[in-house]
């Protein structure tokens, strides 16, 4: 190969697959945090060096040509393979040091995160770690791609050419509205379900997949059609309006989600009413120790009970009214 032969550079490489993914000028050079006229010269640049047209480009669209297409894959592991090296050398400074990405379902971010994320920080201080939020399916193309070094997930889900470490059960609970039938009860189970009509999140949330697996099929059937949450949260607002009963992950419960309600919710018990919890990383990714590390911290902190909310208060006016008798 000539010394001499012009190449693309990382930084046009990064612009191309940017532009690729906005499919818009502007978009991508946000994304990039460069002025749209910057990104338009790199990625007419990159053209010249290669002698092809990469992109099209009219006023209202933009679209990449099929050999761009190609460019834009080939380039996407070039970018990969230059990352895991910088990551590699970081690593090799010590655990959970420099950049780490990782994706994390929207189940489960609002709820585990603000609890471990403290403690971590406080024990690796030199890793920065970089959080996107999205369903299992999009987490995992972007893995695979290069995009993402580790996901957090709930499973069962299928990761294929993927390696993971599930390290805690999140059992389900029941939510449901007050007044309803069970409310006597301490505690529920599959059988107490079958003739209910559970509000699920929308396709797409794989807890959807797992709320069906933990109540049944006759569940499943009667779901579908039904109206479907967008979160959680949107959720629990329709079982407090009375419009059916749901199923919550434990670690959502524990976190107050319901808090401000009228929701009830009772624990589910029997075979299969719980989802696992895990992570999932390329298995040539050089840091694949780091998840091992994180494993433990997301495991122990699920395993470490909340303190009770308000309990301080609670204790103080029990103090109060002890001060007050001896009087």
């Amino acid at each position: 190969m000539s010394i001499s032969r012009p190449l693309p550079t990382l930084r046009q490489l990064r612009h191309l697959t940017a532009l690729a993914d906005q499919r818009h000028f502007g978009r991508a050079a946000d994304a990039c945090l460069l002025t749209q006229s910057s990104l338009s010269a790199s990625i007419r640049e990159l053209e010249s060096i290669l002698g092809r047209v990469l992109v099209e480009r009219t006023r209202r669209s933009v679209m990449v040509t099929p050999l761009g297409l190609e460019v834009v894959a080939r380039a996407r592991k070039v970018l990969a393979g230059v990352e895991d090296l910088a990551d590699r050398v970081a690593a090799s400074h010590g655990p959970l040091r420099g950049r780490l990405r990782l994706g994390v379902i929207p189940t489960i971010s609002p709820f585990l995160l603000p609890r471990v994320l403290p403690a971590l920080r406080k024990a690796h201080p030199g890793l920065k770690l970089y959080l996107r939020e999205e369903t299992s399916a999009a987490l995992l193309r972007k893995l695979a791609a290069g995009q993402l070094d580790g996901a957090l997930l709930a499973f069962p889900f299928e990761t294929p050419g993927m390696e993971t470490n599930i390290f805690a059960d999140d059992p389900f609970w029941v939510a449901f509205p007050r007044g309803h039938a069970f409310d006597g009860k301490e505690r529920l189970s599959p059988a107490d379900l079958k003739s209910e009509d559970p509000l699920l999140l929308e396709e797409g949330h794989c807890l959807r997949d797992h709320a069906l697996l933990a109540t049944g099929a006759a569940a499943g059937g009667a779901a579908e059609g039904r109206f479907a949450g967008t979160s959680l949260h949107t959720l629990v607002q329709m079982v407090d309006n009375g419009l059916g009963l749901t199923l919550l992950p434990k670690m959502a419960v524990d976190a107050g989600i319901t808090k401000g309600t009228r929701v009830r919710v009772r624990p589910l018990e029997g075979k299969g009413t719980s989802r696992r919890i895990g992570l999932a990383w390329r298995p040539t990714f050089p840091g694949k120790g780091d998840f091992a590390l994180l494993a433990g911290f997301f495991r122990d902190e699920l395993a470490t009970p909340l303190p009770r909310r308000g309990g301080k208060k609670i204790q103080a006016k029990k103090d109060q009214a002890k001060k007050m008798r001896l009087k």
